[in-house]
């Protein structure tokens, strides 16, 4: 039965849990800041739980699904790493959070707010991993997570080049990174670097096979350093890449970056910095991503500016703002 209520997010039901500090008769809206989202179907919800970096231990997942199997038709896999419960009963509600609470998983929340952030599985058992995802994913849901703002904020971290945690459509997006540098003393010229290298950034001499680096190409993927026979291709400077103001949906832009190489003591401090600015900017704007306020000159220039006065060096020279994606066919 479809709940034709669903339409006014100002409806309500009555909750016997507390939700965004409320009780009793709550509104649509409210629910869903608190990852209870209305479903089409009357008196059904979806329950998102909250799954920093995508990684839930067993002893979690095993009563999630004990929980699942008595109060949800089935589980979804959100795109955004997130489990969700679905069609549940607002009445059990209650039941639901006192019961995950025993293993102390918590219920996620959405609205105008800082995400729980995705990540990849980084350098933990990846062989392409440069930097530990799961770790940052780990601090910032604990120190960022909930922070209320104009517009929702979503974060995530990619361990490597190949980006699978999709950095460029994010508010705030950190990739794995690594310079290399060569040492001639070591190298027997035996080309391998030039082969291993899928972007041409690394070319070998004719005559003496030593390698020729284009760093304009570089990508700083590591695939040199991990393939050298004599460890004569080695790390310089490890750290993220940072990218900012991305977003997908309707209105997708892709973010582009602004600084390289910062290390996991600057990334907490990048998003302190980023969460503060966006306050002070955002508030005269209304409810509006943080990409969109980049999309006006002389916000973006005042962010990179801001950013330069902490992180100097590790701003690139001239960033480009975000960019917009035309996604409606010509007429």
């Amino acid at each position: 039965m479809v709940d034709k209520s669903i339409e006014d997010p100002s409806g309500k039901v009555g909750v016997d849990l507390e939700v965004e500090g409320k009780t009793g008769q709550i509104d649509f809206t409210t629910l869903k800041s608190g990852g209870l989202i209305k479903q089409k179907q009357k008196d059904k919800f979806t329950v998102r739980l909250r799954c920093p970096g995508g990684r839930v231990p067993i002893s979690k997942l095993e009563k999630i699904v004990e929980v699942a199997k008595k109060y949800a038709e089935y589980v979804h896999l959100s795109f955004r790493q997130s489990i969700e419960l679905t069609y549940v009963d607002y009445r059990n509600f209650k039941a639901i959070h006192d019961e995950l609470a025993k293993v102390d998983q918590k219920i996620a929340s959405c609205g105008t707010r800082v995400r729980v952030p995705t990540a990849c599985s980084g350098c933990e058992y990846n062989p392409n991993g440069l930097m530990d995802t799961q770790k940052m994913a780990k601090l910032v849901d604990e120190k960022f997570f909930g922070h209320d703002l104009t517009h929702k904020f979503k974060i995530s971290f990619s361990g490597c080049p190949i980006d699978c945690a999709r950095t460029n459509e994010m508010d705030l997006g950190f990739q794995g990174a690594v310079k290399p540098l060569w040492e001639k003393e070591t190298c027997i010229g035996c080309r391998i670097c030039a082969s291993a290298c899928k972007e041409g950034a690394i070319e070998s001499h004719p005559e003496t096979g030593e390698p020729i680096y284009f760093p304009e190409k570089c990508l700083y993927c590591g695939d040199c350093i991990r393939a050298c026979p004599t460890d004569s291709w080695k790390e310089e400077v490890k750290g993220w890449v940072a990218r900012v103001g991305g977003r997908h949906g309707r209105h997708p832009l892709i973010a582009n970056r602004i600084a390289e190489f910062l290390s996991d003591d600057d990334v907490p401090k990048f998003i302190d910095a980023t969460i503060r600015w966006y306050e002070e900017n955002g508030k005269e704007c209304g409810r509006t991503r943080i990409g969109a306020l980049f999309q006006i000159p002389e916000k973006w220039d005042s962010y990179v500016n801001k950013l330069r006065e902490t992180f100097g060096n590790h701003i690139l020279s001239n960033p480009k703002p975000p960019g917009a994606i035309e996604i409606h066919f010509d007429l």
